[in-house]
């Protein structure tokens, strides 16, 4: 079964099914200004905080009350980083002491922070095919790309 899209994410998607829109539909008000990260994250995941909550404000996708989510996906983000970065440095498995080859732990630690990336992303409607139905205004231009997919859209490098 799957989850109920709040109605600013279904109708950044054109509506595809025509249902008339849940007037009861609680609307949390928006932060003024742009929130801090939590002090909690890891400095990986305060990065992804920084670089979504803009994009994120100018979609109309974030409200007061989404803070612990966001910061959910965020720390997903981060322990994706952070795992990547193990696997990267020695590599998928390691010797035992047994002398048996086994799969880092990092590799569960990746494979679990991709499926909370993807599952609390979708949240805020931030998964490939999310994407792909979205109604982006035509009047934004060359900006469409930058406040989407930030400066590596362009081959810019943060």
């Amino acid at each position: 079964m799957s989850t109920r899209k709040p109605s600013n994410v279904h109708y950044l998607n054109g509506n595809p099914g025509k249902r008339p829109p849940n007037k009861n539909e609680p609307k949390p008000p928006a932060p003024a200004r742009l929130p801090a990260p939590p002090a909690h994250l890891s400095p990986e995941a305060k990065a992804e905080w920084k670089r979504i909550v803009p994009k994120l404000k100018k979609l109309g996708l974030l409200t007061l009350v989404d803070r612990a989510t966001l910061a959910a996906y965020c720390n997903a983000c981060g322990m994706l980083v952070q795992a990547d970065k193990v696997l990267n440095a020695k590599g998928l498995t390691y010797r035992a002491r047994s002398g048996l080859i086994k799969t880092r732990p990092e590799v569960k630690i990746a494979e679990q922070a991709r499926k909370d990336i993807k599952n609390i992303g979708a949240q805020f409607g931030l998964s490939p095919s999310a994407r792909a139905g979205l109604s982006v205004d035509p009047s934004m231009g060359d900006e469409e790309e930058d406040w989407l997919f930030g400066e590596e859209a362009k081959g810019g490098n943060k």
